[in-house]
């Protein structure tokens, strides 16, 4: 009796690390899906326009992006478990000053430092997870791991929603600062990690790759306050009337090819580049990240446009958004875990071309059915779609870019993947600000011109700063002008039109990408795992040789 008792003890407290790993994924999952879903209460409260909100996103995933490839050289540094342990700290303590932030200035610190210390701390989890299990264990750890973002933000749209109705959006902050206790408590269960000897910290390689980064991030989420393309007065600079904007664009993407360049010189020279190339040296490696990259953005937008359009258009309670998206949520948290059954059975590229395609159906449906009611049946349908292929597209791509290389590159592919994962975030974050927002000034500015509202009110509405307000918001900054009411409530009601046409044509262009992406996605791997890729084939049988039975 006693020997299988103590065998189901042994493994059951075989997953006790990888709770521990989840709980800590789950710390920085929180962090980047509450400030979206609180974004009413946090606008009202700090007195901070919406897109604050999503400049708070970018600097937190620019800080990851920017520097997780150094923090992958730090685990091997110092131990990988004591830089979880020191990361889970420092990423609660950042948690606890947002929790206090009374201006968008603080709140931009205080995403500042969580984004160093989620740099250092993503890296480890795949380590971790390679170091505790093995072979059949070690696949469905990563797969569990893999879905945790996509069950963050299905947990945190519910839970986030409800206190920060029924208490405070600050609450939501505090909860992930206490989470953070937990972590560093339940840490030590973790398998110690020997540090590695020998390392060596590519500075060159890091401030590349952090300019590359930072230039590309910061230029493109300043499209629409500096100017796509002439400079607007909010720019810092004019380069000959031009916007520095698409400059900033382009020299990100110099700095990111000299990256790859220096890199590919530091291996020639034996010398230990920031990242190993070799999780990138095959076409199925790059197009997981390129279509990894596009659908981490699309669920940024969505996460970012559903609040912005329920709490602002609608002027509904974060309580309603989190019901509202209950039917998202849980279809992305429900594709992201069941999906890995469908490894098995459908090829990575099968999957990846049937996920862009719900995600283009299910944008398409929200862009022509999504209106002033929010429930609507094809409304919860198109979501629904969106969320299923969103969430086993994430979980998919995941797994291509672990189960692709071998477990001495877990560290740089968790480098990796919160490299992708980051500017995914921060992309989509800032593409949610730009496109939305400059096609509602562009609509606002054209019904405008097409009212019979006053000219004297052009110059005394500032054009260069629209921004997605509430009705109460408008006619508040209406009254400080000329307008007469019943010109207030035309502007009302032709801000209220432009507002819902702007959702409705970003969903449109959503639509679009996605469309797009199922080309990269053709690139992905077009074997089962366990099969034995074309490449592979062809070494082990020459062309005019027959494969043996069952190869």
């Amino acid at each position: 009796m006693t020997k299988p008792n103590a065998l189901a003890a042994a493994v059951k407290a075989s997953w006790l690390p990888l709770a521990i790993i989840v709980l800590a994924q789950l710390q920085m999952g929180i962090n980047i899906n509450a400030l979206p879903v609180s974004l009413g209460p946090i606008i009202e409260d700090i007195n901070a326009p919406a897109t604050s909100v999503a400049t708070a996103l970018v600097i937190y995933s620019l800080f990851v992006a920017a520097f997780v490839m150094l923090g992958a050289k730090i685990g091997k540094l110092f131990g990988e478990r004591l830089v979880f342990q020191v990361s889970a700290l420092v990423h609660g303590a950042a948690m606890a000053l947002m929790a206090v932030s009374a201006s968008a200035d603080s709140m931009n610190i205080a995403q500042a430092i969580a984004g160093l210390a989620a740099a250092a701390l993503v890296p480890t989890l795949v380590v971790l997870i390679a170091a505790n299990y093995r072979d059949q264990q070690q696949a469905q750890a990563v797969g569990i791991l893999a879905a945790m973002p996509a069950v963050a933000s299905g947990l945190t749209f519910v839970v986030a929603g409800f206190i920060a109705t029924l208490l405070s959006w600050r609450v939501s902050f505090w909860l992930i600062f206490i989470i953070s206790l937990a972590v560093f408590v339940l840490s030590f269960k973790l398998k110690p990690i020997p540090r590695s000897k020998g390392i060596s910290i590519d500075a060159v390689g890091v401030v590349l790759s952090a300019l590359a980064i930072a230039c590309t991030l910061f230029g493109f989420n300043n499209l629409n306050s500096w100017g796509m393309v002439a400079a607007k007065e909010a720019a810092p600079i004019s380069l000959f009337g031009l916007s520095p904007a698409p400059f900033l664009i382009a020299l990100g993407i110099v700095f990111g090819q000299t990256f790859f360049v220096w890199s590919e010189r530091r291996v020639a020279d034996k010398k230990t580049p920031l990242l190993a190339l070799e999780v990138l040296d095959s076409s199925e490696e790059r197009a997981a990240v390129i279509s990894f990259l596009v659908a981490g953005a699309i669920g940024s937008i969505v996460a970012f446009l559903l609040p912005l359009y329920i709490q602002i258009v609608q002027d509904r309670t974060p309580l309603f958004t989190s019901v509202a998206i209950v039917p998202y949520a849980l279809a992305v948290a429900a594709a992201a875990i069941l999906s890995v059954r469908l490894y098995s059975r459908l090829t990575p590229r099968r999957l990846g071309v049937s996920c862009f395609s719900l995600i283009t159906v299910g944008s398409l449906l929200l862009a022509f059915t999504v209106g002033n009611e929010w429930g609507t049946p094809m409304v919860i349908l198109g979501l629904v779609i969106l969320g299923i292929g969103e969430g086993t597209m994430l979980t998919l791509l995941f797994n291509v870019l672990v189960t692709a290389s071998p477990k001495e590159l877990a560290g740089d592919v968790g480098a990796l993947r919160g490299v992708v994962n980051n500017v995914s975030s921060a992309l989509g974050a800032a593409f949610s600000s730009v496109v939305a927002v400059g096609l509602l000034s562009l609509f606002i500015v054209a019904a405008f011109n097409q009212s019979n509202l006053p000219e004297i009110l052009r110059t005394e509405i500032n054009f260069d700063k629209i921004d997605f307000v509430s009705n109460d918001q408008l006619k508040a900054v209406l009254g400080g002008t000329s307008a007469t009411p019943a010109e207030v409530d035309e502007a009302v009601l032709l801000n209220a039109s432009a507002r819902l046409r702007a959702l409705k044509a970003t969903f449109l262009i959503l639509a679009a990408i996605s469309l797009l992406s199922i080309i990269p996605s053709l690139r992905l791997p077009g074997y089962k795992p366990g099969e034995l890729s074309v490449e592979e084939l062809t070494a082990d049988h020459p062309p005019g040789a027959a494969p043996a039975h069952g190869s």
